[in-house]
C-alpha cells in the first residue's frame, strides 16, 4: 500500500483571483491607515493655528477712534506779548576829548568806580601849556603898552591945560590950542586901543588855560566805567566831533531793557504794565520790571516795523550786564477760571475719506462763515463722525483760548484725525 501526502479538500483552498483581491484589500486598508495617521497631526496643527489666531484677535484692544479729542477745561488765560531786546544801564554818560593830542596816561579801567572830578586820562599838555605861557607874556607886553599910552595921555592933557591957560592970557595962538587938544584925543585913543588889546589877550589866556584844563579828562558824575576806548600813547583827534573815550554808568542797580515790539502787538501794550525779563546767562531766573515808555518812532528792518519799549528792571545783585540779550514777556490781559479749549481744536479741519480709506486732497468745505470773535471747532459724534460748531472766543495764550459761549467745561473737541489705513499716523491739523 502506497502511503502519500494528504492534500486539502478542494473547497478549503482559495482561488487565485480571490487571493489577489484579498491582498489588494489588505494593501488599501494599510495605505488608508497610513494616510489617516499622517493627516491627523496636520489637521491638529491647523486647528491649533486657527485657535491661536482667534485667541490673539480676541485679546487685542479695539482699533483707535478716527478722531483725537481733548476736553474743554476751566483754567487761567493770560494774553502775553513777547519780544527781545538789549539790557542797558538806566543812564549812560559818554565822556570824550575836547582837544586833540597824544594820551600820556589812563587812570581807570573797565569796572572802575569813579567820583565826580576824578581824572580818567590825560592828554600831553606841553603844547597847550606853551600857548598859555605865550599869551601871558603878550599880556605883560600889553600892560606895558597900556601904561605907555596912559603916560602919553597924561602928558597930552598937561600940555593942553598949559596952552589953554596961555590962550586965556593971549600968550598962545588958537592953532596951538587945537594942536594940543588933538594930541590929547589921540593919546586917549591909544589908551583905549592898548586896553582893548590887553582885554583880548586876557580872553585868549582864559581860552588857553581852559584848553589846558581839557587835557585832563575828568569824570562828570559818580559811577562805574563800563567802556574804555583808549590806551596810553594813542592819539586823539577832536577836530570835528569829540571822540567817545569812556562810558560811565551812574547806577547799575537799576537797568532797563530796550525791547522791539511788533507793530501787530504794540496796540496791546500800555505804560505801567508788568513785564518779566529772562536772559541766557541765568536761564532759570526771572527778573521783574515795568513798562515805562513806548516810543512813537518806528524801527524798520527789511520791511519789518517795530516800536521800542523801555522796561525798567531792578538789578540788586548786579546780575544783569549791559548788552545782554533779554527775552521780555508783557502780560496785557488775564482771565481766571474760564472755559478754555486747545488752540489745535480751532485750527483743525476734517479731511474726507473715499471708500478705500484714502484721504482727499481738499478738506471738507466750511458750512458757515466766521465773524469777529468767533471760532470753529468740531465735536465727535457716533460712528466716527464729527459735527461743526461755532463758538464765541476771547483771550488766548498761544496754547489755549477762552470760550465765552458755546461750550462748557468737560465738552470734547477734535484736535487731530487719524489715517484710516494707518491708525498710528495722524493726518495733522488743517
Amino acid at each position: 500500500m502506497t502511503v502519500g501526502v494528504d492534500s486539502p479538500p478542494p473547497h478549503s483552498r482559495p482561488a487565485p483571483e480571490e487571493a489577489a483581491r484579498a491582498l489588494e484589500r489588505d494593501l488599501k486598508m494599510l495605505k488608508s491607515r497610513r494616510l489617516v495617521g499622517r493627516a491627523v497631526p496636520a489637521v491638529a496643527l491647523v486647528l491649533a493655528g486657527w485657535g491661536g489666531r482667534l485667541w490673539y484677535l480676541h485679546g487685542q484692544p479695539p482699533p483707535p477712534a478716527r478722531f483725537v479729542t481733548q476736553k474743554v477745561e476751566a483754567r487761567d488765560i493770560a494774553e502775553e506779548v513777547q519780544s527781545t531786546g538789549k539790557v542797558k544801564p538806566l543812564k549812560e554818560v559818554q565822556v570824550g576829548a575836547q582837544v586833540s593830542g597824544r594820551i600820556v596816561s589812563v587812570s581807570v579801567d573797565f569796572n572802575s568806580p569813579v567820583k565826580k572830578g576824578d581824572v580818567l586820562a590825560e592828554i600831553d599838555p606841553r603844547v597847550f601849556g606853551a600857548q598859555v605861557d605865550q599869551t601871558r607874556a603878550q599880556i605883560q607886553a600889553a600892560k606895558a603898552t597900556v601904561k605907555h599910552a596912559e603916560a602919553t595921555l597924561a602928558v597930552a592933557e598937561a600940555n593942553l591945560s598949559r596952552i589953554a591957560r596961555l590962550q586965556k592970557e593971549n600968550l598962545s595962538t588958537r592953532a596951538e590950542l587945537d594942536q594940543a587938544s588933538g594930541n590929547r584925543d589921540v593919546a586917549k585913543a591909544d589908551v583905549a586901543a592898548a586896553e582893548a588889546q590887553l582885554a583880548t589877550l586876557q580872553a585868549q589866556l582864559a581860552s588857553a588855560a581852559t584848553t589846558l584844563q581839557y587835557t585832563r579828562i575828568t569824570s562828570p558824575i559818580d559811577g562805574i566805567v563800563i567802556t574804555r576806548s583808549i590806551d596810553p600813547g594813542q592819539t586823539v583827534a577832536a577836530s570835528f566831533a569829540a571822540p567817545v573815550l569812556f562810558v560811565i554808568a551812574p547806577n547799575l542797580h537799576q537797568m532797563q531793557v530796550l525791547a522791539d515790539i511788533d507793530e501787530a502787538d504794540v496796540g496791546k501794550v500800555r505804560d505801567g504794565m508788568a513785564a518779566d525779563v529772562v536772559v541766557d546767562a541765568f536761564p532759570g531766573e526771572m527778573f521783574h520790571g515795568k513798562v515805562t515808555q513806548i516810543r512813537y518812532s518806528p524801527n524798520e528792518v527789511q520791511g519789518v516795523v517795530t516800536y521800542s519799549a523801555i522796561i525798567d528792571v531792578a538789578n540788586p545783585a548786579l546780575e544783569l550786564r549791559p548788552g545782554m540779550t533779554a527775552t521780555v514777556t508783557i502780560e496785557t490781559r488775564r482771565a481766571s477760571g474760564v472755559p478754555a479749549l486747545p488752540n489745535a481744536a480751532l485750527r483743525f479741519h476734517p479731511v474726507s475719506m473715499d471708500a478705500k480709506g484714502t484721504a482727499s486732497a481738499a478738506p471738507v468745505a466750511f458750512s458757515t462763515e466766521l465773524k469777529a470773535g468767533q471760532g470753529r471747532v468740531y465735536q465727535p459724534m457716533p460712528r466716527d463722525e464729527v459735527a461743526e460748531r461755532v463758538v464765541e472766543i476771547g483771550l488766548t495764550d498761544g496754547r489755549f483760548t477762552e470760550v465765552k459761549s458755546g461750550l462748557v467745561p468737560g465738552a470734547e473737541v477734535v484736535t487731530e484725525q487719524r489715517d484710516a489705513k494707518r491708525p498710528d499716523k495722524l493726518l495733522g491739523i488743517f
